[in-house]
């Protein structure tokens, strides 16, 4: 059984996270993602090493929690656990000041033993968290975190504290996998003397990959888009693990990231020249006038200015845009790029400012203040990447309402939805293959729909800046995936039936949620829901009666026109519902009972041969009219499933019923309309007022005998909901196809009650 008192309990594991040392989109992820799972109802401690980088003032706040040694191999190294409190998330940073040190993160010869050492000391510290932490899941993050899975299997496993914790393993870029030499497996690893081990990790003859490890030994793989999960699993985009992913593409899922949509807020944000929201931008006006002036560019509104913020390096399109940058500046689009990279790049970049002064700007450095600017201010942001996993500038320029140009991969094909010209759909403009004259085409696309239909153009910048990509939707499904693997844990959800019980408050009194799932069964298969609730229609009619209340009402209003308005009836029924309330009542109350022992109306419509022919049209009726009352009584639906609740009720509610049926036969006898018609629309009605009227009737019997006459006045339900309910109980078109029909027709009570339903009748 889940366990309603426990939270999930997560340790998040990362070789950086932001504030506190990023060098990439893995800080962006782990300054993010543990907050918006401690949102979602979680526990999260994310664990860090300690850099020598890390600011003062973050270090000043960290309390020394624990210490022990950890064994690497033959060492036995100090591992402390420092303790930080930062915007509701706990952090766990690894003190070892021989590994971590030093002026940057990574980068040095014995990267392989520093994070082979956060790696054991991870599932170490899992025996030293604070009291009432029980990790239930350990989610670690690319090759620094890689070997995790594999010492918790290897060294851990067995021990009771590590038994229920499952492992997620996160891609965030395939192409670094940590490989090393196969010399570490046993002076560092210490798994050479396990051959499992071993040949899990080995890659080739003379080295061992650490992400090859995790992807064979973690419980769950995750990357950063849907599209780069299945690029992965191809020779082209894996990077040589396409094999072992393709092997494990059962465990592999891929979840966008997201960004800090607080701090990427052009409403807010205080590094552009002006602020704007998606309904007033005028402010981007301002914004791209000031960037033009300060890049040296011609300050026109009518020239689209496109930038880039990127590495410059072949992965991110540089050979594209080297090729086409000539074409593109030469045809009236402005150009401004910051970013550093290869030389080759930098140079060329240089080359086209010269060739192109006032309409091309190169900014060859690292500068987030200016980024920033270019965000807010640009009409177009490129991103031709070769892959990308999943990207954040482009999420960031949608953001800021810039549009972005991408090429269909990664993360780029799952953020960016390409301009639909006939339907106006879209967030941006792509193309397919890595090619410079298909990345052109579509720049110009963007810029003439700039040019001729700023409109369009305009009403596709609003669809941008709508999009959601806050951490909160991420979150969500790594929270899906986190439950999927604990069962046993409960998962806090928000109530999503208050809509329902909003649209049906006459049955509010009555318990609705239960009866929804009772009443939906019945108008699929009225034959089991008939045998049920013959005997309970009745207890059952009542809590029903109100929702299936408005389509009795129409049903009885339409009754003289049954042939012509089947359909009407039912589009009619929520204007009259109103106005005949009070009629349906009682009406509603048999109506409910009807549905809910359709097998009742099954059997009425057996003993009384006469009513059989119009049975056929109720027929048609009451599947029309079971697909309406579906959605009206939802309410009923929660009735039927506290049938057994209903039923002890039952009498108290039958003797009511009874009292009510009398005025409905009389109801019944002065519309001068034939008995057949009447179970004509009886039927249809049948199958959700039934319900209602059968419970204030009779329990199965008084529905069956009056089931011909009930069609016949739907109007007459109305004023005599009991009795009225009583005829449309008697669904001919059910009768013969229905076993539960069957057993109620055996039941001499009901065949006799019916009987003297009729003679009653007459007398009145």
């Amino acid at each position: 059984m889940a366990d309603s008192s426990k939270k999930m309990q997560i340790v998040f594991a990362s070789a950086e996270c932001a504030p506190f040392v990023k060098t990439g989109g893995l800080g962006d992820v782990a300054g993010s993602l543990p907050a918006a799972l401690v949102r979602a109802g979680a526990e999260v401690i994310v664990m860090v090493p300690k850099y020598a980088t890390i600011k003062d003032e973050y270090k000043a706040q960290m309390e020394h929690f624990s210490d022990f040694y950890v064994s690497l191999g033959w060492r036995n190294e100090y591992c402390g656990l420092e303790k930080l409190e930062h915007d509701g998330v706990t952090y766990m940073f690894i003190d070892n000041e021989r590994y971590f040190a030093r002026d940057y993160p990574y980068g040095f010869f014995d990267d392989g033993e520093r994070f082979a050492f956060f790696s054991k000391a991870i599932t170490e510290s899992l025996q030293h968290l604070p009291a009432g932490f029980e990790c239930d899941i350990l989610h670690c993050n690319d090759w620094q975190t890689a070997l995790a899975p594999v010492f918790l299997r290897e060294f851990y496993q067995g021990l009771p504290l590590y038994d229920r914790v499952k492992t997620v393993f996160s891609i965030h870029n395939v192409a670094f996998q940590g490989q090393f030499s196969d010399t570490v497996m046993e002076d560092i690893l210490g798994v050479a003397h396990i051959p499992a081990a071993a040949s899990q990790l080995r890659c080739d003859a003379c080295s061992i990959n650490y992400m090859l490890g995790a992807l064979r030994y973690a419980d769950a793989i995750t990357t950063v888009s849907p599209t780069y999960a299945n690029e992965i699993q191809t020779p082209e985009f894996g990077e040589g693990l396409d094999g072992v992913l393709r092997e494990r593409s059962y465990a592999l899922q891929g979840i966008l990231n997201g960004i800090d949509v607080a701090g990427f807020d052009p409403a807010t944000d205080k590094r552009i020249a002006a602020n704007y929201t998606v309904e007033d931008r005028s402010g981007k006006a301002v914004c791209k006038a000031k960037l033009q002036e300060e890049l040296g560019l011609e300050v026109r509104d009518d020239r689209p200015l496109m930038v880039m913020v990127t590495r410059l390096t072949r992965q991110k399109g540089m050979d594209l845009v080297m090729y086409a940058l000539d074409r593109i500046l030469s045809g009236g689009v402005q150009v401004a790029v910051l970013g550093t990279g290869d030389r080759d790049y930098e140079d060329g970049l240089r080359y086209f400012q010269d060739k192109y002064p006032g309409t091309m700007a190169a900014r060859i450095e690292f500068d987030p203040a200016l980024s920033q600017r270019m965000y807010a201010a640009a009409d177009m942001f490129l991103m031709p990447s070769k892959f990308e996993p999943c990207g954040l500038s482009q999420i960031i320029a949608m953001r800021y309402g810039t549009l972005p140009i991408v090429r269909e991969t990664g993360g780029l094909k799952d953020t960016v939805q390409p301009y639909n010209e006939f339907t106006g759909e879209g967030t941006g403009f792509s193309f397919t293959n890595f090619n410079g004259d298909e990345m052109g085409d579509a720049v110009f696309r963007a810029a003439r729909l700039f040019w001729d239909n700023r409109d369009a153009w305009n009403q596709l910048v609003t669809q941008a800046m709508s999009q959601d990509f806050s951490w909160t939707r991420s979150a969500d499904k790594y929270l899906d995936l986190y439950f999927f693997m604990h069962p046993e844990i409960e998962r806090p959800v928000a109530v999503v039936d208050e809509p329902e019980a909003a649209a049906e408050p006459v049955a509010a009194e009555e318990p609705k949620a239960e009866e929804k799932p009772v009443e939906a069964k019945p108008a699929k298969a009225e034959p089991e829901v008939k045998a049920e609730v013959a005997p309970e229609a009745e207890a059952e009619a009542k809590p029903a009666a109100k929702p299936a209340a408005k389509k009795t009402t129409t049903r009885k209003t339409t009754a003289k026109k049954v042939t012509t308005t089947k359909v009407a009836t039912t589009k009619t029924t929520a204007a009259k519902a109103t106005t005949t309330r009070k009629r349906t009542t009682a009406a509603a109350k048999k109506a409910v009972e009807a549905e809910a022992a359709p097998e009742v109306m099954a059997e009425v419509a057996e003993t009384k041969p006469a009513a059989k022919a119009p049975a056929k049209t109720t027929a048609k009726k009451s599947t029309a009219s079971k697909t309406t009352t579906a959605k009206k009584v939802t309410a009923a639906k929660k009735t039927t499933a506290t049938k057994s609740t209903t039923t002890k009720t039952a009498t108290t509610k039958t003797a009511t019923t009874k009292a009510a049926a009398k005025p409905a036969a009389k109801v019944e006898e002065t519309p001068a309309e034939s008995k057949a018609e009447v179970t004509v629309e009886a039927k249809p009605t049948a199958k959700t007022t039934t319900r209602k009227r059968t419970t204030t009737t009779a329990k199965k019997t008084t529905t069956k005998a009056a089931a011909p006459k009930a069609e016949a006045k739907p109007a007459a339900v109305k004023v005599e909901p009991k009795t009225e309910v009583k005829a449309k109980p008697e669904p001919a078109k059910e009768a013969p196809v229905s076993p539960a029909a069957q057993a109620e027709e055996k039941a001499p009570t009901k065949k006799t009650s019916v009987r003297k339903a009729t003679a009653t009748r007459k007398r009145r």
